[in-house]
């Protein structure tokens, strides 16, 4: 890994060894401020390029939010590139207009860069959420598969799996106006867990009704839901 890191380094110095090499090798050190406008600004595009994999968010798509910004950092660097060796080229006496165009494409930049940056966290934060549905629906169906052979009771067990059978069916996908009722829900899951541990059947029983009835009004609103979007 070290090794890795090492050679990632070098591998990102390649660029500034040879374009100051260029530049002070062929133009000398005596530059009027438009050139050194440029010059800053090449370095500016340069290094953000380098910072952008420290920008990419995390989660599952990673690799399409690191493509996306890495694009536009690449983007940026060339243009900005060729528009400072056309500048350190033709190097005006005034640095107006270097610095002003230069400074209006470096603005464009980042204001691409953060309205992605900023898409990508809405995406994260909705694959999260989706996550999250997901797991919601597989723990506590999950917990009520494992009581099924607890319970010797066939009523009793016919209901917790009529129960089982209506949570695992539910759509993952959620609203965080049914925040409440999914709330319900897992304290039904946790009171049915309880009674069977203490071995109430009638407890399990009510409490399962209680589960089914707080499961069919949650899709009910979710649908409802569905149908306004």
């Amino acid at each position: 890994m070290k090794k890795t890191n090492v050679l990632w380094a070098i591998l990102n110095t390649i660029f500034l060894i040879v374009f100051n090499a260029l530049f002070f090798v062929l133009g000398g050190f005596e530059h009027n401020a438009s050139v050194w406008v440029s010059y800053g600004f090449i370095h500016f595009a340069y290094l953000m390029l380098l910072l952008t994999p420290m920008l990419i968010r995390g989660g599952k798509s990673k690799a399409v939010f690191g493509f996306s910004l890495f694009s536009i950092s690449a983007a940026y660097f060339l243009v900005e590139l060729i528009t400072g060796a056309i500048f350190i080229q033709i190097a005006p006496e005034s640095y107006k207009s270097a610095f002003l165009t230069q400074l209006c494409i470096a603005g464009l930049y980042g204001a691409v860069l953060v309205s992605n940056m900023i898409a990508n966290e809405r995406t994260a934060y909705v694959e999260v959420q989706g996550q999250n549905q997901i797991e919601f629906v597989k723990d506590a169906s999950a917990r009520l598969k494992g009581l099924l052979d607890r319970i010797s009771d066939k009523g009793t067990r016919k209901k917790v799996e009529k129960a089982y059978d209506a949570l695992y069916s539910s759509p993952v996908k959620s609203h965080p106006d049914l925040a409440e009722m999914e709330d319900r829900i897992l304290l039904s899951v946790d009171e049915i867990c309880d009674a069977v541990s203490e071995g109430n059947e009638k407890k399990v029983l009510s409490a399962a009704d209680s589960l089914i009835a707080a499961i069919d009004e949650r899709n009910r609103l979710l649908r409802a839901q569905n149908r306004r979007h």
